[in-house]
Order: C-alpha cells, then structure tokens, then sequence
C-alpha cells in the first residue's frame, strides 16, 4: 500500500472542507481506496490528510493533478494559505 500525506495551513477548516468533499480529482476514480482527515491539537488552521493507493504510481498521478489543476486554483482550493507538503510512504509493516 501506498499513502499520498499532505499537509497544509488552512484558513478556514469548514471552508476547506466544503472544497474536500467537492472531489475535484474524483478521488475514487483516481485510485484512491481511503483517506484520513487529520488536524493538530494545537492548530486549528493545519491539515493533514492521507490518501491511500494499492500502486505508487496512482499517487503519483493523483499528486501531479492536484497541482496541475487544484492548488493553484482559489475557487478549486478557497481555503488553502502556501504550498502544501507532500511525501509519497510506502507501507512498511
């Protein structure tokens, strides 16, 4: 298995939450098998969330369409403030 982590400084979580669940990337068709939502305890306005695929390459695609066609676009990603962080994990246990 392999997971697609993101993190990033957000605005507003219930705005980018509305952006989330609108799927810009239909995340299913993209391979995703699940996702994790995750926010620090001490920073409301940080999100991690987690993507999992069955093949490296599926995240791949899906981090080089994020980019391409939702992070530089404020309707597509209202809330997002910077560059996201991303790293592509490769199941280990």
């Amino acid at each position: 298995m392999y997971t697609l982590q993101i993190e990033h400084k957000i605005r507003d979580f219930d705005l980018w939450k509305t952006a989330f669940d609108r799927d810009p990337v239909n995340r299913a068709a993209s391979g995703v098998t699940a996702h994790r939502i995750s926010r620090p305890v001490d920073d409301p306005h940080y999100v991690v969330v987690e993507l999992d695929f069955e093949q490296q390459a599926q995240a791949e695609a899906l981090l080089a369409k994020l980019r391409a066609n939702v992070w530089n676009s404020p309707a597509a990603a209202p809330a997002l403030q910077g560059a996201p962080t991303t790293r592509i994990l490769a199941s280990a246990g």
